[in-house]
């Protein structure tokens, strides 16, 4: 198993909200095909196909809670990155 179905699997359980890297997880969804835009210290990511916009920004080394959850909630809904 790979450093980013690890990363997913860690997103999916909802066990560690607060611990995902956010390199980590900008590099996860560029990985899967949204393209990334940065102003100032927001890192927007769209991608065709997908109506909502991802708006992450750091909370030190890691990504803030509340956007691994949005991150998680279109994981699910639209079945990116493998098997739910």
């Amino acid at each position: 198993m790979g450093k980013y179905e690890k990363l997913i699997l860690k997103i999916l359980s909802g066990q560690s909200d607060t611990n995902i890297p956010f390199d980590d997880l900008c590099n996860l969804l560029q990985g899967t095909g949204f393209v990334m835009r940065i102003r100032r210290s927001h890192h927007v990511f769209r991608k065709e196909g997908i109506e909502e916009k991802i708006n992450l920004q750091r909370e030190g080394n890691n990504a803030k809670p509340y956007q691994v959850r949005q991150v998680r909630y279109l994981i699910l809904k639209y079945q990116l990155g493998g098997k739910p």
